[in-house]
């Protein structure tokens, strides 16, 4: 992989990064050597020689000379982490890519690699004497980086050689490494600004990364700011009396944050961890606030008693079982410091905002609550405003790289100047003061000079305030990227769940904004409405948003559920006809339309990626067909077009029914691939389509795909009748094998029910023999059986749990 530095200002020749060493295999350095992976380097993943043979060795007759127990260490870690869940690596067949071994015999081998990664113990000592062997094999201009969490990078290089200083910088992931963002890139005193430049880029366009510059201080930004946040928050909930589970409700979801909160983060993280960076934090005598580090009462009596989280079974929380071996979460009285059962919480405030989807709006009703969820938001924001002004210019220079930090390093939706905009500056300033804090001085001068937030939006380009200018400056970096959010002025069309936005360039947007991008009538009329207006005026089409939970969670099942109860069966039937039209219209249509998915993109959503031109997936992509979990089967050309990928893999050689069966299982399990990557080997995406790794790039390189679609001279394909569909012979073999698995109680009857009328439409019916038949005799067959199982007690059971409770249910 190659990537080209165009500062004209440094003379360093272009890097290609091939082969990666990464020197460490704990959790972090064996997710990060999986990471490398999955963007397709080869790594050499090295730790340290076993002091001696364990019991199990020793009754095998091994020594330390034998291969098995030299690499006894990075052999475990690296196991441990391909069986945990979620996966590191997009594909288990990318764990070939990785070669494994020890500092004692394999560090020589680093001499061949471009980048080496030291992901050692957070120790001054130990890290400089790995530095001190992988300098004597290093070649000349390789880059060699630490993933220190905050050791100064001055202290890492002293004694070394002016090459290595050079080629030397902080890279620090944050765990899991495949699924957080951010990627925080720390100079030396005598990094050479060239190996800077190519590490931001790097980290964006190969590794999926919002790279972060930061300064050499301590914790960097994010965990400067992130567990500043957690433990005041932590202090203040033992302050105001407020419950573990209580505190975690404030702190998740609602607020844009993650479901873990704070007490459950704690637990995941690791309180020792936590306590670690304090620690270190703590001792920064020139921070102001340096008190906020040190540990609340529940933390210190937390850590006496070894309670530190999941790696001992019990933190904050614990996992128990009853007398019939149900699993039971107990959550930490902060009083009694005993486990009791997780109750449910319930505040007015929260209560309120129950109906505001809409975050930057919620958090003014949030922040004026008047019960104790109001007065916890207000303390606990008032200070994480406070603390992060008085960061800069400490940690960074600029605003918008301390919101970059902690929204991509901890998972939240908004960063703090983000949400201090969304309550309004003015208002931000009184709620501090009336808490007994106060901003930095700048903030004071930014207001008297007329500039009310933090930031704006111009022309579609989103703008940060500059405290040294006294003016409003474009993010650097961030016109690569296509944001629908900038672009309201561009709306030429919108009802109330979808947006029609002209991207430029004669490329139109379809942005759907249904909980959850459900398709219902709105999103329905906007994509029709989308196709006939980039037929008519434009060059192309992208299906794409910014959402942050889904793509697309599917259809919309209240309609369907309540005509099929009414037993409307002409208005089901009529239902499924036009979603299998519109989703045709995707395809056939003169115009190109590329289909932008990312996270959760199941049912009616898949569908529509399966009839995309092209589509241009983000990397964590999670497609699947999962209509059997609610009693039904793919109708909006799922199926069908699943046919019709079997029948284009039957020129591969492989047994025809072998590849019919795949299509079939995938479909009747309701799997959902686990990454694009895998989405690709179950055929949800082909060859052709392109995978993207920073979810940022993805409507631009969308939007581009359209545009080289378009200029390469677009024709409007037309509808096949060339899928080899396999018939009774088909249907044959999966009725025998659902017969066996419904003996075997493997499946409900109703499953095979609804099994059985998949396997007949993919089989493409009674037919005698194999044939080839068209698309539109498969949509027929789809729809049909479709509408029967809608008249099926237990399908409506099935879509009637999932809307009034959110669960699947097997019956």
């Amino acid at each position: 992989m190659q990537v080209t530095l165009e500062n004209p200002q440094t003379s360093q020749k272009n890097r290609t990064i091939k082969r990666v060493a990464v020197l460490g295999s704990g959790i972090m350095g064996s997710r990060i050597a999986a990471h490398f992976a999955n963007i397709g380097v080869d790594v050499l993943l090295l730790d340290i020689v076993p002091r001696e043979p364990n019991a199990a060795e020793q009754a095998k007759g091994l020594t330390t000379d034998s291969p098995a127990v030299r690499n006894r260490i990075v052999n475990d870690a690296f196991q441990t982490m391909l069986k945990a869940s979620p996966s590191s690596l997009y594909s288990p067949r990318f764990a070939d890519r990785v070669t494994l071994g020890n500092f004692d015999d394999n560090l020589k081998e680093i001499s061949t690699y471009d980048w080496v990664i030291e992901v050692v113990v957070e120790r001054l000592d130990i890290k400089r004497s790995v530095y001190e062997r992988v300098e004597q094999f290093r070649k000349p201009g390789a880059l060699i980086t630490s993933n220190t969490s905050g050791i100064p990078m001055h202290l890492l290089t002293e004694g070394r050689s002016e090459d290595f200083r050079r080629n030397f910088a902080g890279t620090h992931f944050f765990n899991p490494p495949r699924y957080l963002r951010l990627l925080e890139v720390i100079p030396g005193p005598d990094t050479d600004p060239a190996v800077i430049d190519f590490l931001m880029n790097y980290g964006d366009l190969f590794l999926g990364k919002t790279t972060v510059l930061c300064k050499d201080t301590p914790g960097f930004i994010a965990n400067r700011l992130g567990i500043q946040s957690l433990i005041q928050t932590i202090r203040v909930a033992e302050d105001m009396g407020l419950t573990v589970e209580e505190v975690d409700k404030l702190t998740g979801p609602v607020v844009g944050r993650p479901k873990s909160g704070t007490f459950r983060l704690s637990d995941v993280v690791g309180l020792d961890t936590t306590v670690n960076v304090a620690g270190n934090l703590v001792k920064v005598e020139h921070d102001e606030s340096r008190a906020s580090f040190e540990l609340p009462a529940s933390m210190q009596k937390l850590m006496e008693n070894k309670w530190l989280g999941d790696k001992t079974g019990q933190g904050y929380y614990k996992k128990t079982k009853d007398e019939k071996g149900k699993t039971l979460i107990l959550a930490l009285d902060l009083n009694s410091f005993e486990y009791k059962p997780s109750e449910k919480v319930k505040f007015a405030t929260l209560e309120s905002t129950k109906a505001i989807d809409n975050l930057r709006r919620r958090f003014p009703v949030l922040l004026a609550g008047t019960d104790n969820a109001g007065e916890f938001y207000r303390r606990t924001f008032a200070d994480g405003f406070a603390y992060a002004t008085h960061r800069i210019p400490e940690i960074s220079d600029e605003l918008f790289r301390i919101d970059a930090a902690i929204t991509t390093g901890f998972g939240w939706q908004m960063g703090l100047f983000e949400t201090w905009d969304a309550i309004g500056v003015k208002k931000g300033v009184e709620m501090m003061e009336a808490q007994g804090k106060k901003p930095a001085q700048w903030v004071y001068d930014m207001l008297d000079g007329g500039f009310e937030s933090f930031y704006k939006i111009e022309n579609g380009t989103r703008k940060y305030y500059d405290i040294p200018t006294k003016s409003y400056k474009a993010i650097p970096g961030a016109e690569v990227f296509t944001i629908l959010e900038n672009l309201s002025n561009n709306i030429v069309w919108k009802n109330s769940g979808a947006n029609i936005i002209d991207l430029g360039d004669g490329i139109l947007n379809v942005e759907f904004r249904s909980k959850m991008n459900t398709f219902g009538q709105e999103v329905s009329e906007a994509l029709n409405k989308g196709i006939s207006l980039a037929e008519k005026d434009f060059r192309g089409l992208v299906v794409g948003n910014d959402s942050a939970d889904a793509f697309s969670a599917g259809a919309n099942l209240g309609t369907l559920f309540m005509f099929a109860v009414e037993q409307e069966f002409d208005e089901v039937n009529l239902m499924i006809a036009q979603f299998q039209k519109l989703i045709s219209r995707l395809r056939y249509s003169s115009i190109p339309v590329v289909v932008a998915p990312h996270t959760l993109t199941l049912g009616g959503g898949c569908e529509a990626v399966l009839h995309a031109d092209r589509v241009v997936a983000h990397a964590e992509s999670y497609i699947g067909l999962v209509e059997v979990g609610v009693g039904l089967i793919p109708a909006g050309g799922g199926t069908k077009e699943m046919a019709a990928r079997a029948s284009d893999l039957f020129q591969t050689g492989d047994p025809e029914l072998n590849i019919v069966q795949n299509a079939f299982m995938n479909i009747a399990t309701a799997k959902v691939s686990t990454s694009a990557q895998e989405a690709r080997e179950m055929h949800y995406l082909r060859d052709t389509d392109q995978i993207v790794l920073n979810r940022s790039r993805l409507l631009a390189e969308a939007k581009q795909a359209a545009i080289e679609l378009a200029d390469n001279g677009y024709t409007q394909p037309q509808p096949r009748t060339d899928i080899k569909v396999q018939g009774k012979t088909g249907i044959a073999l999966f009725k025998a094998g659902l017969a066996a698995m419904r003996m075997g109680r493997y499946i409900s009857e109703h499953d095979m029910k609804i099994a059985d009328k998949l396997a007949y439409v993919i089989c493409g019916g009674d037919l005698t023999a194999p044939q080839n038949v068209s698309e539109q005799y498969l949509l027929d067959l789809e729809r049909e059986a479709f509408l029967s199982l809608t008249g099926e007690k237990k399908t409506l059971e099935r879509i009637q749990s999932l809307l009034t409770g959110g669960k699947p249910l097997r019956n």
